[in-house]
């Protein structure tokens, strides 16, 4: 599947820092410690409807620490999947009378160009759920034969029995595992289970829906075996970074943590699950499910994407926080003052900047932080003082390297 262009990131003097990311599997901050490469795995869209707020909130994330890993000489192997065969999108198409696989594509494309507009930094591995069916069904084969799953009525499912590790990822109880399997897709009252926690890995084919043969008898994968084997694929185990947002901790993660344990006989399945908070409004999460949504591309058509960006990156990624249409203009005012105070022929020394950007990034992508750092600059830049005549453009290239704000 074809991913989207990536923007050009200019060259910082000196070397960024180690970066330090809040590890939900640790329950605590942690130094990332990557290989030659950084490796990223971040769970795509499912596309039923238009990008959002919130999506973009989770992969602004995401790309920032990206772009520190870049700052601190680290290559990066990122992979984001996304879902175009599931329930929701099924349904939605028969809603809507539109063909499932063109509502797909048309909200990836629309995903990709609101992606661009934001200037978040493409995946290297783009890779659609429909793609790779057969290599899902290869997967949940290997767990089959290890003894990990059971089927009831032709469907698929893992065994939490089989599962040493499960509850690593997110250290919930079984209480607040059942809780919160219920609301988030999970099956956890259907008869025939052996545990109420067990999931579907591959979905027998029913009527009217779409289906590919394979050993397994014809069907569709479940949610999570699709991001365990397209991880696998392209990353290997023990990769750096699985990410997400905040719901996906569990169930999502948490179960294909289990399944790449399982396939591969290896712990961790990734070293690090780091997860954006929610975007509320009025009141509460913005989902599809609910209707309660700020789309991308409707705000773009009003305003500067870099105005965006700045809106997203005056919050704190791991915080949930709730949109206001204030924000907005509070994000044009603070670009309107960057523009004007590195446009400026001279300004203050900015190498105490970009050294500060750079603490305050890799100390858990601490964006805010960030920005504070630069207002002061340009505060200043404006107010006339200094006269090193290679700061204007030092800035620039800061906020682009490290936060992707285009000056």
């Amino acid at each position: 599947m074809q991913s989207w262009s990536a923007p050009e990131i200019p060259s910082l003097p000196g070397s960024g820092l180690p970066l330090r990311l809040y590890d939900t599997s640790a329950r605590g901050v942690r130094e990332t410690s990557p290989g030659p490469a950084a490796r990223m795995y971040v769970c795509g869209i499912t596309p039923y409807d238009a990008t959002h707020l919130g999506h973009a909130n989770t992969y602004l994330a995401f790309d920032l620490a990206n772009r520190v890993w870049r700052d601190a000489g680290h290559p990066v192997h990122y992979t984001q999947n996304a879902t175009d065969v599931d329930d929701p999108l099924l349904e939605r198409a028969q809603q809507t009378g539109v063909d499932w696989q063109r509502l797909a594509a048309d909200e990836i494309g629309l995903f990709r160009t609101d992606m661009e507009a934001l200037r978040i930094l493409p995946p290297d591995d783009y890779i659609g759920v429909t793609e790779v069916v057969g290599r899902v069904a290869d997967l949940v084969g290997r767990l089959k034969d290890k003894g990990a799953t059971y089927e009831v009525d032709g469907d698929v499912y893992f065994s939490v029995a089989a599962a040493p590790k499960f509850g690593a990822v997110s250290g919930h109880s079984e209480e607040e595992m059942l809780e919160l399997f219920a609301e988030r897709g999970g099956d956890p009252g259907r008869e025939g289970k052996r545990n109420p926690l067990d999931w579907l890995l591959w979905r027998a084919e029913r009527p009217g829906e779409p289906s590919w043969p394979s050993p397994l008898g014809s069907g569709r994968p479940g949610w999570h075996v699709e991001c365990t084997l397209i991880a696998l694929d392209h990353l290997g185990t023990g990769f750096d970074l699985m990410g997400g947002g905040s719901d996906l901790v569990f169930p999502h993660h948490e179960m294909g943590a289990s399944e790449g344990h399982i396939a591969t006989g290896e712990w961790p399945f990734a070293k690090a699950y780091v997860h954006a908070g929610m975007v509320g409004l009025h009141g509460q999460k913005m989902s599809k499910s609910r209707g309660n949504l700020v789309f991308v591309h409707r705000l773009r058509a009003a305003h500067d994407p870099m105005a965006i960006r700045l809106a997203l990156l005056a919050h704190h990624y791991r915080d949930d926080w709730e949109w206001t249409d204030d924000q907005i203009g509070a994000a044009e005012a603070r670009l309107a003052r960057w523009r004007s105070a590195v446009d400026r022929p001279s300004g203050p020394d900015a190498r105490p900047v970009l050294q500060g950007v750079r603490e305050r990034m890799s100390d858990d992508l601490d964006a805010p932080g960030a920005l504070r750092i630069i207002d002061d600059w340009a505060t200043r830049a404006i107010a006339g003082e200094g006269d090193a005549p290679d700061a204007p453009a030092l800035i620039r290239a800061t906020a682009d390297a490290l936060l992707g704000v285009a000056l």
